[in-house]
């Protein structure tokens, strides 16, 4: 079972990496010291599991376990924190295993052998229904084994293509293999939808601008061109422009 340890920690994973020598049918492949760099080692060497500190600088364990859902394969996910409270977030995040510092051996093995079960089985981690989770500070582009992090707050506007989302960013374009509705119900407050394709950050929203046929498009601050303005979603953006 090949596996990533991320913590920003160098004594505790020291501790996990000694841990895990002991444990029969291991590898640990790579190490990280945030959410980034793990992202970045779970791309290059498609782990089976990683071990994931929530506390770390920059993009945390929390964040970093749920652009990890979205992998393929997607590697099992074991939460290894100082602190207790964030267990029901680890979990809605679709952890198999909360390990509380510091780990004991017996818990690691435990928690190897609920991995050994998963990949096993190749059950789904999905997370329950309803449950009510932070957006996220960043989408994940994907691109040949690479990873690029884009700021929420730097995104222009997102449109769908086929099986592909497009996100329009302050420093180009980018795809992620997610879907406009789960982008949409992640960060509704943040965009507004202009198309059954399309969702338009609501600070680039200029103003709405009927032509000679009597088409709506919609004039971005930083947009390359107008954008069409579907009638079924004309009669709400109005409404929702009325209070830009």
């Amino acid at each position: 079972m090949k596996v990533v340890i991320a913590d920003d920690e160098p004594l505790a994973r020291e501790r996990l990496r000694s841990l895990l020598a002991e444990q029969a049918g291991t590898e640990l492949v790579a190490e990280a010291d945030n959410g980034l760099e793990a992202l970045q080692a779970c791309a290059e060497h498609k782990p089976d599991l990683v071990l994931l500190d929530i506390a770390m600088p920059g993009m945390d364990g929390l964040e970093a376990a749920r652009h990890l859902a979205a992998f393929e394969p997607r590697p099992a996910v074991v939460f290894c924190t100082a602190y207790d409270a964030h267990a029901l977030s680890a979990f809605e995040a679709a952890a198999i295993d909360y390990l509380m510092k510091p780990i004991r051996p017996e818990r690691l093995a435990s928690a190897l052998e609920r991995a050994r079960t998963l990949l096993a089985g190749r059950e789904t981690q999905a997370p329950v229904s309803g449950q009510a989770k932070a957006p996220r500070s960043h989408l994940c582009a994907r691109m040949r084994g690479s990873l690029r992090l884009i700021p929420i707050e730097d995104v222009h506007y997102l449109q769908a293509e086929e099986k592909y989302v497009v996100v329009h960013h302050a420093r180009g374009e980018d795809l992620i293999e997610e879907s406009l509705k789960s982008l949409e119900d992640e960060f509704g407050p943040r965009f507004l939808r202009i198309h059954r394709n399309c969702l338009v950050a609501r600070h680039e929203l200029v103003e709405l601008r009927r032509d000679g046929e009597g088409h709506t498009h919609a004039i971005l601050r930083h947009g390359r061109a107008p954008l069409e303005v579907s009638r079924r979603a004309l009669s709400q953006l109005r409404e929702q422009v009325k209070g830009l």
